[in-house]
């Protein structure tokens, strides 16, 4: 499944909020968040791109079906 291009960063944490993580905190604009041993670093940006969401989801473990579920 192809990732979407419209989702920006607050959109990627509440989803990932909703897997269980867990906002430890924020430094400037980038969010981290933590469920386990994996941590995630978010930009706050509008949107957020391709490669960025990409490396978020291999952060997080999660499919790109398992994400948009959430959103």
């Amino acid at each position: 499944m192809k990732l979407p291009r419209d989702v920006t960063g607050a959109e990627a944490a509440r989803s990932l909020q909703r897997h269980g993580f867990a906002t430890i905190r924020q430094t400037g604009s980038h969010l981290i968040l933590r469920r386990g041993a994996r941590t995630v670093v978010i930009p706050q940006h509008k949107p957020l791109k391709p490669g960025t969401l990409k490396g978020i989801l291999q952060q997080s473990g999660l499919t790109v079906e398992g994400f948009l579920a959430q959103l």
